[in-house]
């Protein structure tokens, strides 16, 4: 078995692609009001799994959110997007899980919710949570469905601003994108005062993708990789590599926050360009994978007691180009931030996800 380095949980993406500067944590928290929390479940051999919770504002509830999301490969679920793209705001967390605990933890999220606001379901509406899944099925005992309501609960008690964890933790501990481990990924990008000094924040769960596709910042990584370090499926296990269907091509959620003013159908349109980051990293969206994403302004709001506050909303060409810009580098590097955070995981019947090494990545990038 190949021995490889651990890279820190926390570590940033040593690559930066791109021309716009990223914030201070380079990461979707660098937008004012955001906050992240996970769940890591690592039980015994089998268990490799969790959640990842993202919060827009202190009480997105009574202070709900410009958003808007886009599809774009559906063989996956994003619950509550209907009712997202039908009222044009975002009024719950996003939270991220594996594709069978997504009952228990929608389960979560109302519990969390009505525990902060009681009056739900009695003289206040009812929720519709937005969960987003992936499928870690490959290291992951995914029929435990090992994240509880409790867990959920916890865990957006637990969110906060400013760093935190990337790689296989939360809602990536079991995944895998370009047949590396990886998982959890974010970046944000600023845009220059000119331009109005917007941040933009991409936070993705990255499970996609075949090893000869990857590209990092232009070049062809993947195929150097194509015979090394690749997924172990030891033959004592039983359990042999996917071909086909979602466990094979795998799956990426992509939530994009901005502090710019934003209306449902804009924010549309900049969910839109996550895909063409995406697609800088080499993936093409292969039939069996579900390719969600969500965007939401956390400066354009719709309060519960109606009306809708907030600056005037950006329409200047040259602004919403940038913003479309600044999403689709952002969203590259959250990419690379998954995979170069990531560390090796072994997990259910000795199946192996080696990390993707910088060290040897570099001089190709030189080069």
């Amino acid at each position: 078995m190949l021995a490889c380095c651990v890279v820190p949980a926390n570590a940033r993406s040593p690559v930066k692609v791109g021309t716009l500067p990223s914030g201070a944590v380079d990461g979707i928290t660098d937008v004012a009001g955001v906050r992240v929390g996970h769940v890591t479940k690592v039980e015994g051999t089998n268990v490799r799994t969790g959640a990842t919770g993202i919060i827009a504002n202190d009480d997105t509830w009574n202070d709900r959110v410009a958003a808007a999301t886009y599809a774009l490969n559906g063989n996956g679920e994003m619950t509550g997007a209907h009712w997202v793209d039908q009222a044009g705001f975002l009024e719950v967390p996003i939270v991220l899980t594996n594709t069978l605990n997504v009952g228990r933890v929608d389960d979560g999220v109302v519990s969390w919710l009505i525990a902060k606001h009681p009056g739900i379901g009695v003289r206040e509406d009812v929720p519709l949570p937005v969960v987003a899944e992936c499928d870690d099925q490959g290291i992951n005992d995914i029929q435990a469905r090992s994240v509880h309501a409790e867990d959920v609960v916890t865990m957006l008690n637990a969110a906060k601003p400013g760093d935190f964890p990337r790689g296989n933790v939360g809602a990536g501990t079991g995944m895998r994108a370009f047949a590396f481990a990886a998982g959890i990924g974010s970046a944000s990008r600023v845009l220059p005062p000119q331009l109005g000094g917007y941040t933009v924040g991409v936070l993705v769960n990255a499970n996609t993708g075949s090893r000869a596709e990857l590209r990092i910042d232009g070049v062809p990584v993947g195929r150097t990789f194509a015979r090394e370090l690749l997924p172990v499926y030891p033959r004592s296990s039983g359990f042999v590599a996917p071909d086909r269907g979602r466990a094979a091509d795998g799956s990426i959620i992509i939530v994009v926050a901005t502090d710019a003013p934003l209306d449902h159908a804009r924010l549309r349109d900049v969910a839109k360009r996550a895909g063409m980051g995406l697609a800088r990293a080499g993936a093409t969206s292969h039939v069996s994978s579900g390719d969600l994403f969500i965007a939401f302004s956390t400066t354009h709001r719709y309060p519960r007691a109606g009306g809708i506050v907030g600056p005037p909303l950006v329409s200047e060409e040259d602004r919403i180009d940038a913003l479309f810009e600044a999403t689709v580098e952002a969203t590259e590097a959250a990419i690379d931030d998954a995979l170069f955070s990531a560390h090796t995981v072994t997990g259910k019947g000795g199946v192996t996800y080696y990390n993707l090494p910088f060290e040897r990545v570099r001089p190709l990038l030189q080069r």
